[in-house]
């Protein structure tokens, strides 16, 4: 998993009022768990802005009156109207403990569908998975080069050493569907093989 490392600071009071002054001056209240004690926290959301653009699964190297927490994200709670994040719930990664959390989806290869005419679609940008943090990649990498029109890549077909796919295993991943343009030509070819006959 990448990571980043980013300062928070403790949260005196966790009230409600508390948490809408923090929100009034550009901070996010937040807090760490599944460790030892529960930490109250709230960071600068310009901080936590550049966190949320990222499309990967992060390691969050936090530091919070002097300790550093590494944690991963478990929950944002969002403003209904405006969408920006109003609260953040960060899960502690202890050793040897697995974890449950997303990773991208990233197909590789020139698809033999494709270049058929076929088009890729992508059924899952993320998948959920259970594993060691220590062990989890950054993302999973699926090889569509052999797959062809009508192929799929489904989730019993992939393997994350050291961790499980939460996901149904006949689910499909990645396939590669016909189109009209590669229906076409399929019609075509097969006119035209009659008439060879």
């Amino acid at each position: 998993m990448k990571q980043v490392s980013l300062s928070g600071s403790p949260r005196e009071s966790v009230g409600r009022k508390g948490a809408t002054e923090l929100r009034k001056a550009n901070r996010i209240p937040g807090v760490i768990y599944g460790g030892q004690e529960q930490v109250p926290f709230h960071i600068s959301r310009n901080d936590w802005d550049k966190i949320v653009r990222q499309p990967d699964t992060l390691q969050i190297n936090i530091e919070v009156g002097g300790k550093t927490y590494k944690t991963i994200v478990q929950e944002q709670q969002f403003h209904p109207v405006t969408d920006l994040v109003t609260h953040i719930d960060l899960l502690e990664l202890l050793p040897g403990k697995p974890v449950r959390t997303t990773l991208p989806v990233r197909p590789f290869g020139n698809s033999e569908g494709v270049k058929s005419g076929g088009k890729l679609v992508q059924a899952y940008r993320k998948v959920r998975i259970l594993g060691l943090p220590d062990l989890m990649p950054d993302d999973i990498k699926v090889d569509i080069t052999n797959l062809k029109i009508g192929d799929m890549i489904r989730v019993r077909d992939i393997a994350v050493e050291g961790c499980t796919i939460l996901e149904a295993d006949a689910s499909a991943v990645v396939s590669i569907n016909a189109t009209r343009a590669s229906i076409a030509a399929d019609t075509a070819a097969a006119a035209d093989g009659k008439k060879k006959k």
